[in-house]
């Protein structure tokens, strides 16, 4: 299984769409917030299950704030993390996850990739498609591949 993740599109999907011609098929496609008004046009071009949550621009969005789903047997926290105080470290989000039950926390937020495995929980930011700010300034979004023996594995990319 193919999971690929992004997040602050900011409604300029067009490096979006360059990924996703690049990287299909997928069998999921997962937004960590702040996409804009994009969520419908991104749903439809996602051709695969779409999850997506409102970040902290997404002023007017019906989205979700969290939302919790499977990969396989591994359970999903998803949220855009600035309630979580993402920008000063990665402790308070993960213990949340961890608290739900989780073994993997997808976040956005601080346009910073990021995979840090700790205590049993991958916690993941797939960095900025439209608004980069880690060293280089590079569009950023992370796949997640799900082996045959249920295991998970992470890649940053680079657009």
């Amino acid at each position: 299984m193919k999971i690929l993740v992004v997040s602050d599109t900011h409604g300029r999907d067009r490096i979006l769409e360059e990924i996703l011609e690049k990287v299909r098929p997928v069998d999921m496609l997962v937004h960590c917030g702040d996409l804009e008004g994009s969520e419908d046009y991104i749903r439809a071009l996602a051709e695969a299950p779409v999850h997506l949550v409102a970040g902290n621009n997404d002023f007017f969005s019906d989205l979700e704030r969290e939302e919790e789903f499977f990969i396989g047997t591994h359970k999903v926290f998803l949220t855009h993390g600035h309630y979580y105080n993402v920008s000063m470290g990665t402790e308070n989000i993960r213990r949340e996850g961890r608290d739900r039950g989780c073994d993997l926390v997808l976040f956005g937020h601080t346009h910073r990739p990021v995979v840090d495995i700790q205590k049993g929980v991958a916690v993941c930011n797939p960095g900025s498609l439209s608004y980069p700010r880690q060293e280089g300034r590079r569009p950023s979004y992370l796949i997640i591949e799900l082996d045959k023996e249920g295991l998970l594995h992470y890649t940053i990319n680079y657009y």
